[in-house]
Formats: C-alpha cells, sequence, structure tokens
C-alpha cells in the first residue's frame, strides 16, 4: 500500500498527523475489505489553497474542509484491484484527498473535539468517497454515517 502525504500549507503545524491519516486509511481499506495493493494521496492545504479547488472543481467560492478526487467510479476501480494477484508489486492508484487543517482546526474548535479526532473524521469520510460512497439522498447519508462510525469505533476514537 502507498499513502503518500504532501504537506502544502504552513498556517497548522503538523504532529504525528501522517501516521493517523494512514491508520485512517488503513482501517476504510480494512472495513471495506479492498486489497492493500492501492495507492491514495493526500494532501494538506489552507483554506485559500482548498477555496481555489473548490472554485475550480465544484463552482463553489468559499472553503470547505475536504476534497475527494476518485480516479475512476467505484466499480471500475474495484473491478480493477479485484484483479490484481494479491503477491503482485503492482499498485492501483484510487484517488487523491485534499484536506484543509486550517478548516479541520476551526471545525474542531466548533464541534469541541480534537483537531486529530477532525482530522481522522475527514480522511474516513474522503477514503469512502474514494471507493463510491456518497450523500445526496437521505439513505446514501445514512448508508455513509453509519460506515464513518464503524470506522473511527474500530480507530477508537470518540467524540
Amino acid at each position: 500500500m502507498n499513502i503518500l502525504i504532501d504537506n502544502r500549507q504552513d498556517k497548522v503545524e503538523v504532529i504525528n498527523l501522517e501516521e493517523l491519516v494512514k491508520k485512517v486509511i488503513k482501517t476504510v481499506l480494512k472495513v471495506e475489505e479492498v486489497i492493500d495493493n492501492v495507492e491514495v494521496s493526500v494532501s494538506f492545504v489552507d483554506n485559500e489553497e482548498i477555496r481555489k479547488l473548490n472554485k475550480y472543481y465544484r463552482g463553489i467560492d468559499k472553503p470547505t474542509d475536504v476534497l475527494s478526487f476518485p480516479l475512476a467510479e467505484f466499480e471500475e476501480t474495484y473491478d480493477k484491484i479485484e484483479k490484481i494477484d494479491q503477491e503482485s508489486e503492482e499498485v492501483q492508484p484510487i484517488g487523491d484527498i485534499v484536506i484543509s487543517l486550517e478548516k479541520a482546526l476551526e471545525q474542531s474548535m466548533e464541534y469541541g473535539h480534537s483537531f486529530e479526532r477532525e482530522v481522522a473524521y475527514l480522511t474516513a469520510h474522503s477514503m469512502l468517497h474514494l471507493l463510491g460512497y456518497d450523500h445526496q439522498t437521505e439513505e446514501e447519508r445514512k448508508i455513509m454515517r453509519q460506515k464513518e462510525e464503524e470506522i473511527m469505533a474500530r480507530l477508537n476514537i470518540r467524540r
């Protein structure tokens, strides 16, 4: 498994976040029973950079907490991943995650929990998007929320 992490911001100090993000990603893959021959890219950015990305990709000119960029539709990605031999060195990239650490810090204070919990939650949420989950309908939102809660519980990260 390749987890590539790039810190492109200097507003929030990054202490032990890389290990936390890796642990969350591995837990999501385990919960979803996805083989570990995958690659995920994670970028830590500030509010200004995520605002620009949000405007460009979603047409929303304001900062957000996290953006997910799956490299393919889930079914196509999952089919490719399933075909990779478990012993193979071949790694299947599944997508990119961009987290505004500045927004995560703001939200952690707003919600009254730790910054680490917020980053873990945003990582889990985004990984589920990379694996095809969404929250456009109430039913989708319920399913995704249950998955997020299961992942956070497995990580023993509480509110």
